[in-house]
This record gives C-alpha cells, sequence and structure tokens, in this order.
C-alpha cells in the first residue's frame, strides 16, 4: 500500500539521518514531520496538454533535481497524446513512464506521491477530488471549477484531507504581486475605488484546434469519462479538443483569463467575491460554431454585504478579435493609481491641490514608487513555457509538498475565483443580474439558483 510504502521510506530516511539531526538543530520529531524528507517525489500528470509540456513541465524541470522531484507517469483518455506524453516525458527524465488509460490506472499505481493537474476546464475539480482521495497532492490548473457544485465538493474534499494543493493561480507567486498585496493592506495605497482588468487578443486560431480535431477519432479515447457529470452530448471531437469554446465544457474567457485577474481582487483586498455581476457580450468576430463569446464586459461591485456605501466597481473586458495580450490591471483609489503593467504606483489621476481647494479639501496624491526592485513583467500568454511567475509558482508547490505547509494558492483561492467565474458566467447566460447566497453558497439569478 502506498500508505506503507511512504511509512517505511519515512521511518528510514529519519533513522539514516539521526546522526545529524543535532548538527541541523532539529529533533527526531520535527524532522519526522517533513514528508518526504531524502526521498523522491513522484509525480504523476493528468492530462498531457500542450498548458503542460509548454509551461508546467519546464517550469517543474527548473527545480526537480534540486528538490528532489520526479515524473514517473502520465494519464490522458487519448491514446495519441497518451504516447505522446510517455515519449516527452522519458526524452526529459531519461527513464521510462508509465502509460495510464485513465486515472483509475493512475491511481493504482504505488509509487504516486502528487499529481499535475491540466486537463479540461470543467474537469478540474473532479480530478482535484479523485486526487485527495487517493492521498496525492495537487497542483491543479485554473480554473478550480465552473459549477457551484463542483466547487463546493472540491472545497469539502481537499479541506478534509491533508493534502497539499496549490491552484495555478501563479500572480500569487510574484514579487510584484506580493509587494501590491502588502502596499494595499499595509493601508498605504488609500481605499479601492475601481479596478480595472483587461486580456485582449488577436489570434484565430486561439483556443482552435483544427489539425488535431482532424486526427481525433472516438474509438481512440473515452467520450463517456471525458464527460464526467456534464450533461450527455453526441460524440464531437470538436468539444474534447477545443472545450474552451463550448459551454459547460468551459466558461471561456471568464475561466481562463478573468479567473487570474480577479484572484488579485481577492488577495488584496480580503473579499470573497462579488456582491453582484452583470455581464454583457457575444460573438461577434468568429463565427465558427462555438458556444463562448469572443467578446466580453463584466461589471463587479465589491464591498461589504448589505453596506451600499462601502465597495467599489471592477470592469473587465476581453475581446478576442483585435489585442496584442498585453494584460492590464489597474487599481486606482482617490491618490492615484496602481499599475501592475508597469509595477509602479504613481499620484496620476490623484486628487491635486488645484481640484481639492474648490471644496476646502487638502490634496490627496501617492508618491511616484517601484513596487519592488525584483518586479517582473506580468506573464501574458498562457501558452508561453517557462515563465518567472509559474516557475515561482511550481516551486512553491514543491517546497510546500516537502514541508506540508500552505500554498501561496491554497484551495480558498480556487474556491473564491470559481464563484466570480460562475457568476459573471450566470449575468452573461441570463442577461440579468448575478448575486450570492452565503447561507446555501449559490449563485443566483432573478431569486433562482443558478444550473446550467
Amino acid at each position: 500500500m502506498l500508505d506503507s510504502r511512504r511509512k517505511f521510506i519515512k521511518q528510514s530516511a529519519i533513522a539514516a539521518a539521526g546522526t545529524y539531526l543535532g548538527t541541523m538543530g532539529l529533533s527526531a520529531k520535527s524532522y519526522g514531520n517533513i514528508i518526504g524528507a531524502n526521498d523522491r517525489v513522484r509525480v504523476g500528470v493528468v492530462g498531457f496538454s500542450d498548458r503542460f509540456k509548454s509551461s508546467l513541465l519546464p517550469c517543474f524541470l527548473n527545480h526537480h533535481k534540486e528538490l528532489n522531484f520526479d515524473m514517473v507517469a502520465v494519464s490522458d483518455l487519448w491514446n495519441y497524446r497518451r504516447g505522446l506524453g510517455v515519449d516527452h516525458l522519458k526524452e526529459k527524465f531519461g527513464h521510462n513512464i508509465t502509460a495510464c488509460r485513465n486515472n483509475d490506472e493512475l491511481y493504482s499505481l504505488k509509487d504516486i506521491d502528487a499529481v499535475i493537474i491540466s486537463s479540461p476546464d470543467f474537469a478540474h475539480a473532479s480530478h482535484a477530488i479523485e486526487a485527495v482521495n487517493a492521498k496525492c497532492d495537487v497542483y491543479c490548473e485554473k480554473p478550480f471549477a465552473e459549477t457551484m457544485e463542483d466547487a463546493r465538493a472540491a472545497l469539502k474534499a481537499v479541506k478534509g484531507s491533508k493534502q497539499i494543493l496549490q491552484i495555478g493561480s501563479q500572480r500569487r507567486s510574484g514579487a510584484n504581486y506580493k509587494a501590491a498585496s502588502q502596499f494595499i493592506k499595509d493601508g498605504k495605497f488609500g481605499d479601492i475605488t475601481m479596478v480595472e482588468l483587461s486580456w485582449n487578443v488577436n489570434q484565430p486560431g486561439r483556443w482552435r484546434r483544427p489539425d488535431l480535431v482532424a486526427r481525433l477519432k472516438q474509438e481512440d479515447t473515452d467520450w463517456k469519462r471525458f464527460l464526467l457529470n456534464r450533461p450527455f452530448e453526441e460524440w464531437d471531437p470538436r468539444k474534447y479538443l477545443e472545450y474552451r469554446l463550448f459551454w459547460p465544457f468551459s466558461s471561456g474567457m471568464p475561466g481562463q483569463w478573468m479567473s487570474h485577474q480577479i484572484d488579485t481582487v481577492h488577495w488584496f483586498t480580503g473579499l470573497k467575491h462579488p456582491r453582484s455581476v452583470v455581464a454583457n457580450g457575444g460573438i461577434y468576430q468568429w463565427k465558427d460554431g462555438r458556444r463562448n463569446w469572443d467578446t466580453t464586459t463584466a461589471v463587479f461591485d465589491y464591498g461589504k454585504p448589505n453596506d451600499p456605501n462601502n465597495g467599489f466597481q471592477v470592469v473587465f473586458t476581453s475581446r478576442m478579435h483585435n489585442g496584442d495580450e498585453n494584460p492590464a490591471e489597474i487599481y486606482y483609489a482617490n491618490g492615484g493609481e496602481m499599475n501592475l503593467n508597469t509595477n509602479t504606483v504613481s499620484p496620476k489621476g490623484g486628487l491635486t491641490a488645484k481640484a481639492a481647494a474648490e471644496m476646502n479639501m487638502k490634496a490627496n496624491l501617492l508618491p511616484e514608487l517601484k513596487l519592488t526592485e525584483l518586479a517582473e513583467k506580468v506573464a501574458t500568454s498562457a501558452n508561453t513555457g517557462g515563465d518567472k511567475l509559474t516557475s515561482a509558482h511550481m516551486r512553491n508547490w514543491m517546497e510546500c509538498v516537502r514541508s506540508r505547509q500552505e500554498t501561496n494558492a491554497p484551495v480558498e483561492a480556487g474556491y473564491y475565483h470559481s464563484i466570480a467565474n460562475i457568476m459573471t458566467n450566470a449575468s452573461a447566460r441570463t442577461g440579468q443580474k448575478a448575486t450570492f447566497d452565503e447561507a446555501t453558497q449559490e449563485v443566483m439569478v432573478g431569486g433562482k439558483v443558478f444550473k446550467y
């Protein structure tokens, strides 16, 4: 059994290290609490996706030797990608990789300690539940969940386990974002009065995979297992491979892009979710059969519940027909702004002496400063590999697997960004304002629970 193996290795490591504990300043008990000390952590891959190959894997490779991590298996429903995964990982790690047709086969192995989940958006929550139930630590790509039912089930499973989980919200491991968070929480920025978020691209092929779609045959995968808990639909290779274009397999823009940016709002303010959301948009350019919009505008009301005199707006805009993919994140206060593209705080737009004098007030202007000398450029493309933020985020997860400390983006971060995503999707699909019921933990539209 896996538990027995872990116990044996840990006890062996403790015994072997006993003569060194005094010089290290560690007791046998404290050393024993370091799970996997002097032991290799064996990782399985759930979904050999482009995101995994181009970004998550390179970031893992940045740290795996130093932290004694290895990859030993890959689970993918499609035999073609499964084979690609085995060959690619075998080349990178120099040893055999176990091919698993599904996650049941993956978790039946006796040497899996942790997994990296990079499966389709709607499957993340279910796959996280499977992993923690199998006593595996988890790095889980965002969005965490696309329905509240999935979000609540995954939150409960993770909190009820002893497993380490990192949500793929890599901004939480960036030096610039940490500096921004501290600046706001220290009260130096003042009250947030507005946040503008945007993420625009002009890539006709974004999320479309025509070459792969043409290659995929139903007999080469497991369509029923792919659908998980989604309503049954007839076989469609586009929904399998271009799932980000098709609700309910993905919410598209909210799940892919907004989830990153709205997470910083929750992190910086300590607020768990919006009070309300209204969203509008449509498919204006790419009339290719997709269900998810190519243009979205969502307006969020944030603040203390039932206190209309306290709060601020967040506006998220995204278009897929014009843009250079340079995501904007700008926080506004009465004294100026914080720009996460330039990593600066400035008095731009702040209350000047002239404007204040008209109302017998004092000027209110923030200083001009850099958030951090170690500031990193915002990681833009979801397909650029080995970026600094993701590398730091992957390392944080690996270190927490060792130390058993909470990660930078724990399960609650995923749960809260999921609420905002689902509220956005609810408004977009009904044309009504979406709210959130704290008592039932349900997204509400028109007095009714939103169901996909």
